[in-house]
């Protein structure tokens, strides 16, 4: 059985709350758990003490038994210390494709681009039709 360490959310419309649960990892997201082992209100301030509370100890034995935490999870796990180190490591995750358009919107641009291109070599040419009326009232 996978388990995981990961939020189960509560409280009512617009007004998010969560639970930190341990939950096996094909159940339901707010259905059945294991244990909870603390909360966490993301409305509070971010320096508030009581927007993330967990149990420490409990996460860490868990974390013996091989649950695996969400990212969400591991990220407020890496805060919280036992025996004067963080229960687990928690690096930023690298997602260099994450800033880049859909390719809709790439599609989009690359033809913005191209009519705009378009438009500046039209402007760029000189109108020879004009010019040529002229030469003939010269040659009068």
């Amino acid at each position: 059985m996978a388990l995981k360490i990961r939020l189960a959310r509560g409280g009512s419309k617009k007004r998010p709350y969560y639970s930190i649960v341990i939950a096996d990892a094909r159940a339901p997201r707010d259905g059945r758990f294991i244990e909870k082992i603390g909360t966490y209100d993301p409305r509070l301030p971010k320096d508030s003490g009581t927007r993330v509370q967990v149990d420490a100890e409990k996460a860490a034995e868990w974390l013996r038994k091989g649950a695996q935490p969400t990212e969400r999870v591991a990220r407020f796990l890496s805060k919280v210390e036992v025996d004067g180190k963080a229960i687990v490591e928690w690096k930023h995750s690298n997602n260099p494709k994450k800033g880049e358009p859909g390719k809709k919107a790439q599609e989009r641009a690359k033809e913005r681009e191209e009519k705009a291109a378009a438009a500046a070599a039209a402007a760029a040419e000189p109108a020879p039709a004009e010019e040529a009326p002229a030469e003939e009232a010269a040659s009068e």
